[in-house]
């Protein structure tokens, strides 16, 4: 049951940080720092999740 919750407040966690960088980009108050904030987005490792055996 642990593992189940661990894995619904990652998955919250993971949302509630794309939602605060998408409307971070949104926001930006200049073309270059939207781009920057898009970089840094795209560099990021994201959660992934481990297969399923």
């Amino acid at each position: 049951m642990n593992n189940i919750a661990a894995r619904l407040r990652a998955r919250r966690a993971e949302s509630r940080t794309r939602r605060a960088v998408n409307r971070a980009i949104d926001n930006a108050a200049t073309a270059t720092v939207r781009q920057e904030l898009i970089a840094i987005a795209q560099t990021r490792p994201r959660y992934e999740r481990s297969p399923r055996v």
